[in-house]
């Protein structure tokens, strides 16, 4: 098994699942889109995944990557029928790159917030074993307002109907962060439009904040990226 991953910004990398990778004996390879490097040969790969990133699935103009990118997605899924999961903006380009739709959220969903699995969500191999009713990491203001074609609800919150979906049988996009460590909301503070947004929606002192309610939650984050790998790669073979 071989896996390629879509970078759009140097700190927003697989995370946690990359020792999870590790200890696994999965061979992964990452793309920094954003820097330059270019789509390698698909046929290389058995998966796919496409991590978050500042910019918005319309920024061609400023990220002229996002259009091969698109259309590398649109190949994978469509045409080669492989493995794919989509985290945070990885999600949203999912929906855009297979005629699906994004916007901009009335209200920016940012801290440590409640998601909520469908019933759908109960007979998806993805989802299995993963609470009804979870804590998760949001941190966006974009959100996927009409899905793809066919794809399935399977988790909602209150700010945001399409927190996850399926497109087909092999394609999974994730709007919550799931690849979270214990360093994750420090490093990614640091992004000056992470933290303009952060500024903005969550007032002073709120960094410090929404670290403490993480580490809070760390250990069920953790259990639940394990979960989330292990019915991936069992769920693809």
């Amino acid at each position: 098994m071989k896996v390629l991953v879509f970078k759009h910004i140097a700190c927003e990398h697989p995370g946690v699942f990359r020792q999870f990778f590790t200890e696994s004996g999965i061979a992964w390879h990452a793309v920094e889109l954003d820097a330059g490097e270019p789509i390698p040969d698909l046929s290389e790969y058995d998966a796919l995944w496409v991590m978050g990133g500042p910019m918005d699935v319309w920024d061609t103009d400023t990220c002229p990557w996002l259009l091969p990118e698109k259309a590398a997605i649109r190949t994978w899924v469509q045409d080669l029928k492989k493995p794919y999961l989509g985290l945070c903006l990885g999600h949203q380009l999912l929906a855009d790159a297979l005629g699906g739709k994004c916007d901009v959220q009335v209200t920016p969903e940012i801290g440590i917030l409640d998601v909520h699995l469908t019933e759908v969500a109960q007979a998806d191999p993805l989802m299995q074993g993963l609470p009804a009713q979870m804590k998760c990491l949001q941190w966006h203001s974009v959100a996927v307002t009409q899905p793809p074609s066919g794809a399935a609800l399977l988790a909602s919150s209150p700010e945001c109907t399409w927190q996850a979906m399926r497109v087909g049988e092999h394609a999974w996009g994730i709007q919550f962060h799931v690849e979270l460590e214990d360093s994750t909301i420090s490093e990614w503070s640091e992004v000056p439009a992470y933290a303009a947004v952060l500024d903005a929606v969550k007032g002073p002192g709120a960094l410090k904040m929404m670290e403490t309610d993480a580490l809070k939650h760390m250990p069920q984050f953790k259990d639940n990226a394990r979960l989330l790998f292990d019915n991936f790669f069992g769920a693809v073979g």
